[in-house]
């Protein structure tokens, strides 16, 4: 996040390639022994490009093929949007880093201010919009278990499109309001509360489904479908908890960097910590990697959609 001390940032980039958002955290690493892990910018600009080329591919197999325009693959969709722009912004800080040390830009300029609240806005939108893509996505699920028979009703496309169209307009506005206003604690404390807050919806999701699961089990197995459904339900249940798994171990150690920069910046327990932010990186990269990979692998619908794109057939498509 942007700092009133852009001009020793600048000087420390000549030494390191420490992203914008952790200059903050720069001031203390002199304070403690641990060394700087730094990740060579070339990975990030590979693991950048593969995120976003593979989050595209899924946006066009959901466009192209109308089997797939389902509010399910929707709120995908949604998901593999916040994917890209959590890669598009690491690119483009990179970028700006490299420029930076490069001597084309200036330390406080009114262009390397812009595209510094353009780059963080990108980020909490990034966030955010994974943020509350997975809640849909668990909430979707929750409705496809437990009202299966009236889930078409309850989830129509044109509530589904309403749903996301809400959503990111929210937080658009959310991250333009944080970006300015990233120096106040509060802002800060309500930004990383969302993750726990999160968590504790899906979990209760979670138990709520476990409670119910024996009572709508006996129900669903009268259908002449049960098994289908079963299976459908249960695979979806699955692949949520690997979106959500994913989400957790790549950008938690991020959020917990933010928190600790505005809170102990200078002891040297968090300076130790903050070192290895650049790590903390590339795990939100390699989020933007590892979620296409579920798509296809936990989606047959998905993966026949993709060979027919390699292939260059239409053929079953509409």
């Amino acid at each position: 996040m942007r700092t009133d001390r852009a001009s020793e940032i600048i000087r420390l980039l000549g030494q390191t390639s420490i992203p914008s958002s952790e200059n903050i955290s720069a001031f203390s690493l002199n304070k403690t022994d641990c060394t700087q892990v730094v990740v060579p910018e070339e990975v990030f600009f590979t693991i950048a490009a593969v995120g976003i080329l593979e989050n595209l591919l899924v946006l066009i197999a959901v466009i192209r093929n109308k089997n797939l325009h389902l509010p399910m693959y929707f709120f995908i969709c949604s998901l593999a949007v916040s994917d890209m722009l959590g890669s598009l912004y690491k690119t483009l800080e990179n970028i700006l880093i490299i420029l930076c040390k490069m001597g084309y830009l200036k330390p406080r300029g009114d262009f390397e201010t812009k595209m510094d609240d353009v780059i963080d806005s990108m980020f909490i939108l990034s966030l955010l919009g994974s943020i509350f893509s997975l809640l849909t996505i668990a909430a979707d699920r929750y409705i496809t278990i437990f009202y299966a028979l009236r889930y078409h009703n309850i989830m129509t496309l044109k509530r589904a499109l309403i749903i996301l169209a809400a959503i990111w307009t929210f937080c658009a506005g959310s991250g333009i309001a944080i970006a300015i206003f990233s120096h106040e604690t509060a802002v800060v404390i309500s930004f990383t509360i969302l993750f726990p807050l999160m968590l504790i919806f899906i979990l209760c999701l979670y138990i709520h489904m476990f409670l119910l699961a024996r009572s709508h089990a006996k129900k669903i197995a009268s259908l002449p479908t049960s098994t289908v459904h079963q299976r459908t339900n249960t695979k979806g249940a699955i692949t949520l908890t690997i979106f959500l798994g994913v989400f957790l171990f790549c950008w938690a150690p991020f959020v917990l960097h933010i928190l600790l920069m505005q809170f102990c910046p200078h002891n040297p327990y968090c300076a130790c910590y903050m070192s290895i932010f650049q790590v903390n990186g590339t795990l939100i990269l390699c989020n933007a990697v590892i979620d296409p990979m579920v798509y296809a692998f936990r989606s047959p619908e998905l993966r026949s959609t993709f060979k027919k794109m390699f292939c260059c057939t239409r053929s079953n498509w509409k």
